[in-house]
């Protein structure tokens, strides 16, 4: 399939082609009528993309905050190739479209095949002839409704969150500043509510629509039109409500907001205009100022938009898809009318001069719509389950020459610290990648070489060509996906963890078991960094027990990531845990038997106590309350008189009879990445044993599950890898 996509590093825009998306349990394939350009939003981001690295850095200093953050934390290299794989990637376009529904996920009754629904959402509303929608970020089209009006639901969806923000009633007046497509939504809604609206906009077009469609004087804020005519409608007092529609950095808007807005009246902030508020004209007013965030209620929650997880009426009337229902009920109703809107359709085959036209300024438009290919869609029965083929039970291959590879998920951890290194292995084929998001696929593709991309994780472990599979999913798939790919022959890299539980622990364990095939490796990195190599070559080997402190300065979690999604991926301990048990361990050449956790409130921080069969231990402080300034992993080995300080792999010094340090100027932080994966396809091209045991593996596993365990009982947990959990 088709679908419009931006290179953010060269500003190159794009019609490529995609796999379609998979018709996953929880939502619906949709084939798109008809797509709308943003042309604020969307338009933006064209043009912050044509800008150079200077003027893409000050456009968006939040993100240069974020890289420096990174610099300090993980070291320039590590920084540089994170930044530059997400600069030089496809990123999609769009986020509302009407389509038709070409097939019905498992656990959907509400649409059935050939309806027409309205579809929300920047990673589900693409301009793409397919797009996968979950079930809150559609709705069904109403009869009468045309798919073209219907298109307009996102953007209508987010000017509607703006005005229920601000509260109107009936009577009321409304200033609405900047009158490009939210705010000719903004008004009408306004004027449907019963509010008496006056318009800003420095474009004379825009303020003749806005009183096309019911604002009762628009002009130019420096023509003292509208000063005039909200003290004519108001008597003086000034308006109720003030919705800040438009974009730039300019202070104006918010400072004419002050000048016209009543005492204690609203100002709701919907576009993404400068808002260095004059504190003395606030203040004297007392005014409100409020914020709308997109759609509604549910944005950017990923158990309400990824999961369908509604949000009960009583508690939460409008969600963001009540929105979505709302607009488009308003629609059939007549009382939201965007035909006059529409200044532009285009063919979807022409999306790169549609959008070229419009960053130009030859194309001067309030909304253009992308028109599709129309293809007839028949209704046929809704299939509610899949049955998968029976897996092939094979023995590992001892020796493989040229080692055929696939690609389960290619995010940006792969990208940026598998697959560079994968890419230079001279006996090694990256044949296949397989996403969730065909767009995903097609950046592996281009990138790293992949002879082929694919939504279709059957087929890839279907075929017989293929003899290794790396995993790097989501954690909640991991183990899952482990088993079907031993099950089915293939040798398997997963990224940790490799299981969220015993259950899922002993499903794998279970597949190696049935199949003999136990050509398995985890992620744990570490353990092959050059440094920390190096460091215990030094240390040299030792005779009596030793002590490790491992000090793992976590930070905090961006409230929007899915590591905080505990119920459904693990603990953040749990998802990254194993990755220091498995180092202590290796450093001191034996597993743990047993483990005491305890934590801060809320298991932000943990303790844990690992003993060793020799009587060696080991203290993880795992936090997340600490500095980021502070190094991210400091350890320090003790025994036999000899102490390791290792220093964020990126120093390390030994004290004993001979002092020995690393290079005062570190060549970068290498976690080991590189190594590990040469250690795997090394095994598997030359047939020797895996670099970690299956029993080191279910170790470390094991001991990262009891960690919970343990902070439920507040007792140590015993580890036996024959026997599982004591």
């Amino acid at each position: 399939m088709k679908q419009v996509v931006q290179n953010y590093k060269s500003g190159e825009l794009a019609l490529l082609d995609v796999e379609v998306p998979a018709c996953k349990p929880g939502g619906v394939l949709v084939r798109t009528a008809y797509s709308l350009i943003s042309t604020g939003t969307e338009m933006m981001k064209v043009s912050e993309a044509s800008l150079s690295l200077v003027g893409k850095a000050k456009a968006r200093p939040d993100q240069v905050a974020k890289v420096m953050q990174s610099v300090a934390t993980n070291g320039l290299g590590a920084t540089y190739r994170k930044a530059m794989n997400k600069l030089d990637s496809y990123t999609p376009l769009g986020y509302s479209l009407c389509g038709v529904v070409e097939e019905v996920g498992a656990g959907i009754d509400d649409v059935a095949v050939g309806d027409y629904v309205a579809c929300a959402g920047n990673e589900h509303a693409l301009h793409a002839e397919l797009n996968w929608v979950p079930k809150n970020l559609y709705t069904k089209v109403p009869d009468g409704v045309d798919p073209r009006h219907a298109a307009f639901g996102t953007v209508g969806s987010i000017a509607m969150q703006g005005v229920r923000q601000g509260e109107p009633q009936i009577g009321d007046i409304a200033l609405v500043i900047g009158l490009g497509l939210i705010g000719q939504l903004v008004v009408q809604l306004l004027v449907a509510s019963g509010v008496r609206v006056v318009g800003v906009d420095p474009d004379p077009s825009r303020c003749a629509l806005a009183e096309q469609l019911g604002a009762l004087k628009c002009g130019d804020p420096g023509s003292g039109v509208v000063d005039t005519a909200v003290a004519e409608i108001s008597s003086g007092h000034g308006v109720d409500q003030v919705y800040l529609a438009a974009g730039g950095s300019t202070n104006e808007p918010v400072e004419l907001a002050a000048k016209l807005a009543r005492d204690r009246g609203r100002v709701i902030d919907i576009g993404k205009c400068s808002l260095n508020l004059p504190w003395n004209a606030y203040y004297e007013k007392e005014l409100d100022v409020r914020f709308s965030r997109s759609y509604g209620p549910g944005r950017y929650d990923p158990e309400y938009e990824l999961e369908g997880r509604d949000y009960p009426i009583g508690q939460v009337r409008w969600t963001e898809r009540r929105n979505l229902e709302c607009v488009v009920d308003l629609m059939g109703s007549g009382r939201l009318d965007v035909e006059p809107l529409i200044s532009h359709v285009s063919e979807f085959s022409d999306a790169v001069e549609t959008y070229r036209k419009l960053n130009e300024g030859e194309l001067k438009a309030v909304a253009v719509l992308f028109e599709y290919e129309k293809r007839a869609v028949a209704a046929t029965e809704q299939v509610s389950a899949v049955t998968l083929p029976a897996p092939v039970t094979t023995r590992a291959v001892p020796k493989i020459d040229t080692l055929r590879v696939g690609f389960i998920g290619a995010g940006n951890y792969a990208s940026s610290m598998l697959l560079p290194h994968l890419v230079e292995m001279e006996y090694l084929d990256l044949f296949e990648v397989v996403t969730t998001s065909a767009l995903s696929g097609a950046n592996a593709k281009r990138k790293f070489g992949f002879a082929r991309a694919s939504t279709d994780v059957d087929a890839m472990l279907e075929d017989d060509s293929i003899h290794a599979v790396f995993i790097v999913t989501r954690h909640s798939s991991h183990a899952e996906l482990t088993r079907r790919a031993l099950l089915a022959g293939k040798a398997v890299f997963v990224e940790k963890p490799l299981a969220l539980s015993e259950k899922e622990l002993e499903i794998v364990l279970g597949a190696i078991e049935e199949s003999g095939n136990d050509r398995l490796q985890v992620g744990f990195n570490r353990r092959f960094a050059p440094l920390l190599n190096e460091s215990m070559l030094h240390f040299g080997p030792r005779i009596g027990p030793a002590s490790v402190r491992y000090l793992v300065n976590a930070g905090h979690l961006d409230a929007n990531s899915w590591y905080n999604q505990a119920d459904s991926e693990g603990s953040r301990f749990a998802g990254e845990g194993g990755h220091f048990i498995d180092t202590v361990s290796w450093l001191l050449g034996s597993d743990p038997v047993s483990v005491y956790a305890t934590a801060t409130p809320g298991h932000q921080d943990l303790q844990i106590l690992l003993r060793y069969p020799d009587g060696s231990t080991a203290s993880i402080a795992y936090t997340t309350s600490g500095s980021p300034a502070f190094p991210k992993e400091t350890i320090d080995v003790t025994a036999d008189g000899k102490v390791l300080k290792f220093d964020d792999f990126a120093r390390a010094s030994v004290f004993g009879r001979k002092k020995w340090a690393s290079s005062r100027i570190p060549k970068g932080r290498d976690k080991g990445q590189a190594a590990e994966l040469e250690a795997f396809v090394n095994a598997l091209t030359t047939g020797v044993s895996m670099p970690v045991s299956v029993e080191s593996l279910v170790s470390t596993t094991l001991a990262t599950l009891a960690v919970n365990r343990s902070l439920e009982t507040g007792m140590p947990v015993r580890i036996n890898a024959k026997e599982g959990l004591g």
